[in-house]
């Protein structure tokens, strides 16, 4: 497989992330059906999180392999491990640490009740309100945006095993992992605008937001063809891991207000059973 079929065909499994990504702006959808949403996307996301781990610990475990059998040095291993640690620790701490800064502070002045600046108190409340409700819609954005970024660092791995395939000349393995990419990523526009709740993003939004999360899908197989870097690889499984868990918790606890745990808990299982589904195309053709 040539060069530019490998990065086109890693361009359009990528992309189609954007078949999830519409159903964000449907204002038809009761509270009931998005919590099941962001539940779903959940479920997809915990997938991913197992899936990013598991190839980044395997990348670890060979490397153990190779020290036991006096192939490669333990400086080695310590590295991969320190590696792996300190990704997952940037994509769940870190993002956390920035979360916390760019969040808006500030505390609400309460009304004070009757006299002649009711009114005016009231006008001011309004005021505070509107800027809270501003603040809550950019916060919610900001969390579909950080999704979307954890997951193109997820596709951005999922792009280097197309390019790194197609090198090998394993042509059916790439194309097994093309298609099998291409259905799981079809999924993953669920997880980004499911935690949005009441937001309805623009197109433009939705527009970024798929390019941040399937972009790396062509990123990756560009740089998967050129360059094979195991540390490379499992840098970015492990803040990959990190920055997924850290979102898994933020929908979690911003959907707990809205009830409906049992229906949560089902969608949970649906998402993460339709990753599974997905994931087989893959591991069927060795991927």
């Amino acid at each position: 497989m040539s060069f530019a079929q490998t990065v086109t065909l890693g361009a359009l499994a990528g992309l189609t992330i954007y078949i999830g990504l519409p159903i964000g702006r449907l204002r038809l959808i009761s509270t009931r059906g998005r919590v099941a949403l962001a539940m779903f996307s959940v479920g997809v996301l915990a997938f991913i999180f197992v899936d990013v781990l598991s190839h980044g610990i395997s990348i670890v475990d060979v490397a153990l392999t190779a020290v036991k059998q006096h192939h490669d040095s333990l400086a080695y291993l310590i590295w991969l491990v320190a590696l792996f640690g300190g990704g997952f620790a940037a994509g769940s701490a870190g993002l956390a640490t920035l979360e916390r800064r760019m969040r808006p502070t500030g505390a609400r002045t309460p009304p004070i009740a009757g006299g002649a600046g009711a009114t005016a108190v009231g006008g001011a409340e309004a005021d505070s309100i509107a800027l809270e409700l501003d603040a809550s819609r950019r916060r919610a954005l900001r969390t579909g945006l950080t999704i979307a970024a954890a997951i193109g660092v997820h596709n951005f791995a999922e792009g280097l095993a197309i390019g790194v395939s197609a090198r090998a000349g394993a042509i059916s393995l790439a194309t097994v992992l093309i298609i099998g990419f291409a259905l799981h990523n079809a999924t993953e526009g669920f997880g980004i605008v499911g935690p949005l709740g009441n937001v309805r993003p623009s197109w433009r939004w939705l527009g970024l937001a798929g390019l941040v999360s399937g972009g790396p899908t062509f990123l990756g197989s560009v740089v998967g063809y050129a360059v094979t870097s195991q540390p490379l690889e499992l840098a970015f499984y492990a803040i990959a891991g990190g920055a997924i868990l850290y979102v898994i918790g933020e929908v979690w606890n911003a959907m707990r207000r809205y009830g409906h745990r049992e229906l949560g808990l089902l969608m949970i299982t649906a998402g993460f059973l339709i990753g599974v589904v997905t994931d087989l195309v893959v591991t069927y053709g060795g991927g």
